[in-house]
């Protein structure tokens, strides 16, 4: 079957996995097997040791990242006696076999200061002149990667794709030079996306930073402090429990029947794991709404896995029981969503629960904060919000980011818009 577009290449219809794909009739469709020269290795299932320069560095399906990047952190080795066959060599590409099944890396030289061997939950495929490397790479992030994995992977208590599964996915093949153009294009995104991940990371340490320095020795770098529960804390500060500055509402869950998905009421809150950064999303209202947070309330998690964690009421709303509003009546408001946010491994610590964790009323009544005089409250909510506008800012644009790559894939792997090879 062919099909031509408004520029008038021919097209024909192809099937990859459960997709039906259309691809310029000048490209084919190949095979892993078609382009490798094995037919996929297991690696080593040597018990990971401290990492040591002078052996192998292991490289485990944990230290890959979702878009095919090497984590430098937790490294780990194997010995290199042994272990020989396992040493990786520049353009091997790796595919998860269980777990993060789909998971791929291409490795290069220059990502380790020494050499690396892979461990036996991967895959290594060494392929051929036949296909761009980073071209490959870049498929195994598309979409019609991903649903072949969906389609192929078996569960069982682990979802698993074994070698010979791997040989037989299909992949659009275009001509080599074009193979490499759209890499090319696809790889300037992916850089785009790394340095803005780097700027989030670096944005993010020097907010919880400048936070331990802040509320220690203060905005204006005070020279005397008094060291007591919270560590030091400048001698003209003061320390209370949160309820002498702070009116604290313990959220209760509306009976399920007053629940919707259509905006009838007020939007619904139940737990941190919904929120968006800092400021909330919502996909559900609650007509009889039982407890209440103003906008602008702080509101901290009491229940569950993120016990501890802060946001900010971004306007009216009802609060379910895995959540507290905290309004200030004798701070700054945002001051104190800031200082909340520093003491969130602190709650999480004396959080308990036989099913999970939570924290009661008295206990986060009774939770000691730092008062700095109003100025500087100011000062300090003003530069930590600062750093917040900008990692939210660079979020977003990851997020378009990413979106840009997805459309581009789709546009590229399918031919649907060709690039000039001149």
């Amino acid at each position: 079957m062919s099909v031509t577009d408004k520029s008038g290449v021919d097209f024909k219809q192809v099937t990859i996995g459960p997709v039906s794909v259309e691809i310029p009739n000048d490209w084919d469709l190949v095979s892993l097997e078609d382009v490798a020269e094995n037919s996929g290795e297991y690696g080593a299932n040597a018990s990971a040791q401290p990492f040591d320069l002078g052996e192998f560095r292991y490289i485990r399906i944990t230290d890959l990242t979702e878009d095919g990047r090497l984590k430098n952190n937790d490294k780990q080795s194997i010995p290199i006696e042994g272990n020989e066959k396992y040493e990786l060599e520049n353009g091997d590409l790796l595919f998860a076999r269980t777990g993060a099944v789909g998971r791929t890396y291409l490795y290069s030289e220059s990502d380790s200061e020494v050499p690396c061997a892979f461990a036996g939950y991967l895959i290594r495929y060494k392929l051929s002149d036949k296909i761009d490397q980073e071209y490959l790479r870049q498929y195994t992030d598309s979409e019609y990667f991903n649903k072949w994995v969906n389609s192929v992977a078996r569960s069982t208590t682990h979802a698993n794709i074994n070698a010979s599964e791997y040989s037989s996915v299909d992949i659009p093949y275009p001509p080599l030079a074009e193979q490499r153009r759209i890499a090319d294009i696809l790889s300037t995104v992916d850089e785009q996306i790394q340095q803005t991940d780097e700027i989030i990371e670096s944005t993010e340490e020097l907010r919880i930073g400048l936070m331990n320095e802040f509320f220690h020795t203060g905005y204006n770098q005070h020279s005397t402090t008094t060291k007591g529960t919270l560590g030091e804390t400048p001698t003209d500060w003061d320390v209370c429990p949160l309820s002498d500055v702070a009116d604290v509402e313990m959220g209760s869950s509306p009976k399920s029947e007053y629940y919707n998905t259509t905006g009838e009421g007020l939007p619904f809150f139940q737990a941190n794991n919904e929120f968006g950064y800092r400021l909330p999303t919502h996909d559900r209202w609650c007509s009889e709404p039982k407890k209440i947070a103003e906008e602008g309330d702080t509101l901290v998690t009491i229940r569950g896995t993120y016990v501890g964690q802060v946001n900010v009421a971004p306007e009216r709303c009802c609060i379910g029981r895995g959540l507290a509003a905290v309004s200030a009546t004798d701070v700054d408001q945002e001051y104190l969503y800031h200082q909340l946010a520093h003491r969130e491994k602190y709650v999480k610590s004396i959080a308990s629960g036989s099913t999970f964790d939570s924290i009661n009323s008295t206990e986060l009544r009774s939770l000691s904060v730092q008062v700095p005089p109003r100025d500087e409250q100011k000062k300090i909510a003003s530069c930590l919000r600062t750093l917040q506008h900008r990692y939210a800012e660079e979020i977003e644009y990851k997020e378009t980011l990413q979106e840009l790559k997805r459309g581009l894939m789709q546009d590229l792997l399918t031919g649907k818009v060709r690039v000039n090879t001149d």
